[in-house]
């Protein structure tokens, strides 16, 4: 259960860190994203981890692991 906790979080994290990566990028190289858009990506990112955390509570915490790994 601790490394399914462990997982969850990491993984929380990497797709936090790829959402922010790919606005901050996208801001870099001159294309604007509305602040409305913004919000709604970080939405859908809650969402997301939402329905990770509900499959861990509800028993199925090892179905969101990378293939290949055990």
């Amino acid at each position: 259960m601790i490394t399914a906790i462990i997982t969850f979080l990491i993984y929380i994290c990497l797709l936090a860190i790829v959402v922010y990566l790919v606005i901050w990028v996208l801001g870099i190289i001159g294309i604007q994203i509305p602040e409305r858009v913004i919000q709604i990506l970080w939405v859908i990112v809650v969402l997301i981890a939402i329905l990770m955390l509900v499959q861990l509570v509800l028993g199925g915490g090892n179905s969101f692991r990378l293939p290949g790994f055990k």
